[in-house]
């Protein structure tokens, strides 16, 4: 699908009264025809990074055209958002969708399924899995599995591996590299200086590395105590800070849970290493505190830190680039075995606990777009991603804030539980829009398996 070459072959057709901030000059992706499905979404209250507003939006195909009040279209499907707050798909860049090799936890139509019922649009799924992404033979082969299972858009990270550096750094389509500095669920540990230097010299400088940021030597060392207290995850990133510095690439650190973190992140920031950063929604919304009540369903890597740990990552809120929700599904059955794996889900119910917090005051609305959509759409050059405007993709999640969410009443992914279950919450998804088409509306998924696509970084 190519662009239109001029403006007035894709808007004056559909529109009037559009201000020229908001029109779609040379940008336009839709087809040039006006024969495509227009919707108009009216009287939202429209979040985008940089505030809220009372908009209409209006869509033709797959293509947001025009972002303003007072728009008319003369066929197009009106949606009345009067009262709803317009928020943009959420971006979920670290979720588990275990496939494949483990789809009894979960699959790429679960996962996704649970991801637009959370109004999450666009995954990108992580590479350690039972048959890990580590080789381009093994993308291409995730990505054909992905492709015919999956409701919402989906990327995908390749994994290090002490032999992959220059075949990793080769796969122009994968969103980033994933590097394990600590043992995790699966077998992509990478805790070797001479390995990790190999990655850091030979990945494109453009495209984001990713940690998982625990030194593994620290594990072991404190295996004994404190199960991987901070001081894991501080050594971890003031490594990979240093590797970034010395080889100058972009490095992302996921899930972090600690200030040092933090204060070793804004320090290499200020020295001018590019470093990006995400936190986990269970490391906000969770802490040690909840483990007694929890159980091993509370096991995660990094682990639940204290109540006092948590708020210090509140308070600094702003130094984060994006929330994630590390979705890591295990069964049931396998949380209350002798040995109990690492992880919970959360890709469903990341943004409405975000929403809540919102609403609460604990942030602001246009701090959550940026968060969950926008920032990780840039971080991962994401094309057409991440924004309320002209010239993106129409991922739009609408909801109510005079609503009610009670998390874990109804859940989709195929775990069927969440760490969160009874939470009552202020606001509900009412709609999902991926690419202009309904994909969640009133509490049930309609897009079917095999609407989501492939996205690959510009």
């Amino acid at each position: 699908m190519g662009p239109c070459s001029t403006l007035s072959s894709c808007v004056a057709a559909m529109t009037s009264a559009i201000s020229p901030a908001t029109r779609l000059a040379g940008e336009c992706r839709c087809e040039s025809g006006v024969n495509e499905r227009q919707r108009l979404i009216r009287g939202a209250q429209v979040v985008t990074p940089h505030g809220v507003s009372e908009n209409d939006i209006l869509i033709q195909g797959e293509w947001i055209v025009a972002v303003s009040p007072g728009l008319s279209s003369s066929g197009a499907e009106v949606l009345d958002a009067e009262g709803l707050y317009a928020l943009p798909g959420v971006v979920d860049a670290h979720v588990h969708f275990r496939d494949p090799g483990a789809t009894h936890k979960e699959d790429f139509t679960t996962g996704s399924q649970a991801a637009l019922a959370g109004g999450v649009t666009t995954v990108l799924d992580m590479p350690n899995t039972p048959v890990p992404t580590v080789s381009a033979e093994a993308f291409e082969q995730k990505v054909a599995i992905a492709a015919p299972k999956s409701c919402c858009d989906f990327g995908l990270l390749i994994g290090a591996t002490a032999g992959n550096a220059s075949q990793a750094a080769a796969v122009g389509g994968a969103a980033g590299l994933k590097l394990y500095m600590g043992s995790s669920t699966g077998s992509l540990l990478l805790a070797d200086l001479k390995s990790q230097q190999l990655h850091f010299a030979a990945y494109p400088p453009d495209r984001p590395l990713a940690i998982h940021g625990e030194d593994e030597e620290a594990v072991r060392l404190f295996s004994e105590g404190e199960r991987r207290p901070p001081i894991c995850a501080e050594l971890a990133v003031t490594r990979a800070i240093a590797l970034a510095r010395r080889n100058r690439r972009h490095l992302h650190v996921c899930h972090v849970s600690t200030r040092a973190e933090l204060d070793a992140i804004a320090l290499a920031r200020s020295q001018g290493v590019r470093a990006t950063c995400e936190v986990a929604t269970h490391h906000l919304f969770l802490s040690q505190d909840d483990e007694a009540g929890l159980g091993a369903l509370a096991i995660m890597n990094p682990p639940l830190r204290s109540p006092d740990e948590v708020e210090g990552l509140w308070q600094r809120l702003d130094q984060f680039d994006m929330v994630a929700s590390d979705h890591a599904p295990h069964t049931l059955a396998e949380k209350r075995s002798a040995t109990p794996p690492a992880g919970v889900p959360g890709v469903e119910t990341s943004l409405p606990l975000l929403f809540d917090a919102a609403l609460q005051g604990r942030l602001g609305l246009p701090r959550l777009a940026a968060l969950t959509a926008a920032n990780p759409a840039a971080i991962y050059h994401l094309p057409h991603k991440g924004q309320i405007a002209a010239g993106f993709h129409a991922d739009i999640v609408l909801l109510d804030p005079q609503g009610q969410t009670v998390l874990g009443e109804r859940l989709f992914t195929k775990c069927g539980w969440t760490p969160y279950a009874g939470r009552r919450l202020r606001g509900h998804i009412v709609r999902v829009l991926l690419r202009g088409s309904d994909a969640f509306v009133d509490g049930e998924v309609v897009a079917q398996p095999g609407s989501g696509r492939f996205v690959s970084p510009r």
